[in-house]
């Protein structure tokens, strides 16, 4: 397709669409000529994930690179390749290692992670920004004065490993490796928001279940 027929179906002007492609958000279509390139559904696909990236996850455009690079890395495997992806995404606030509640936090998460025998998250947990976000929302509760130990959260990770195994089964339907980890990517900024607001209409009904609506 040329380029106004990709800004048509994709939805993102012509004007955006050359930025993305001189800011390496995008990759150039085949040249047809000296003023001419042509675009095909790989095109189409990626915008759509730097849409949700940049439009929806108000990702800026450094980090969607970075992002994207690791997307586009062959050289690493699945595994790798999706959690580099997914590490290069803006995460939280560092932990401040001499706050005691953030030692009590990394305490408790580090128990959780060895009672639930996750493995390799208990070995990376020093290079994974999402193992220090843990430590970061857990210390927060903590200095609260809210409960929040390795006790209470493994329910709660046992029922998120049944949707992360729904989530790879999902994956596996895309037969490219690169579609299964952009794929992982727009669900992280896109469908994040549907599960929690699936939790709070769980919460909602289940309340009304147990007590009534008056």
């Amino acid at each position: 397709m040329r380029l106004a027929e990709l800004s048509e179906r994709s939805g993102v002007s012509t004007a955006t669409i050359k930025y993305y492609l001189r800011e390496g958000l995008l990759a150039p279509g085949r040249q047809v000529n000296a003023t001419t390139a042509e675009y095909d559904e790989s095109h189409l696909r990626r915008l759509r994930l730097v849409r949700a990236l940049i439009q929806v996850g108000r990702i800026p455009v450094a980090t969607a690179r970075e992002v994207l690079r690791h997307v586009d890395d062959e050289s690493l495997g699945r595994t790798i390749r999706l959690g580099a992806a997914l590490w290069a995404m803006p995460q939280g606030p560092e932990p401040d290692e001499e706050d005691p509640a953030v030692v009590a936090a990394r305490r408790e998460v580090d128990a959780l992670l060895r009672a639930l025998g996750w493995e390799t998250a208990h070995e990376l947990a020093t290079l994974s920004p999402v193992h220090r976000s843990l430590v970061v929302a857990v210390a927060a509760l903590i200095r609260l004065g809210y409960p929040c130990d390795a006790q209470l959260m493994a329910p709660y990770a046992e029922l998120m490993h049944q949707v992360a195994r729904r989530d790879l089964d999902m994956l596996q339907t895309h037969a490219a490796e690169k579609e299964k980890v952009e794929t992982a990517v727009a669900a992280a900024v896109l469908f994040e928001p549907v599960l929690r607001a699936l939790h709070r209409l769980a919460q909602e009904e289940e309340s009304a279940r147990r007590y009534g609506l008056e």
